[in-house]
């Protein structure tokens, strides 16, 4: 069963920055699309992130212009650098495997996870 290991989290103060990474077992990074999420406490987890297996990206409005996802598929590695971080960030971030969904959603809407969750990696960002 593939494993997904996320790290990289901390406290950090508003403005600052972090850099995500989750390695994976196996080749899943290199053969799937792979996404970012987070879930912040009361609320629903939400796809951040998504870099498709040819390489496009797909941000969330919140985002857009401060996080940006890449891979290593040789170290089976999704990262996701996070620059100009606001407390609205604060929450447990995940990776996963993505596909797409059926229907005409574009961006981040248009795909699902199907993979293992991991334990996720907690981010802070303080006011």
């Amino acid at each position: 069963q593939v494993q997904l290991v996320e790290s990289g989290g901390g406290l950090v103060q508003a403005g600052g920055s972090l850099r995500l990474s989750c390695a994976a077992s196996g080749t899943i990074v290199s053969i799937n699309s792979m996404g970012w999420y987070r879930q912040a406490p009361g609320k629903q987890r939400e796809l951040v992130a998504a870099i498709a297996s040819g390489g496009s990206t797909d941000y969330a409005d919140s985002v857009k212009g401060r996080f940006t996802i890449s891979r290593d598929n040789a170290k089976n590695t999704v990262y996701l650098q996070m620059n100009s971080l606001k407390p609205e960030d604060t929450a447990v971030y995940y990776c996963n495997a993505l596909m797409k969904t059926f229907g005409s959603a574009v961006g981040v809407g248009s795909w699902m996870p199907f993979g293992s969750w991991g334990q996720g990696t907690q981010v802070t960002v303080s006011s």
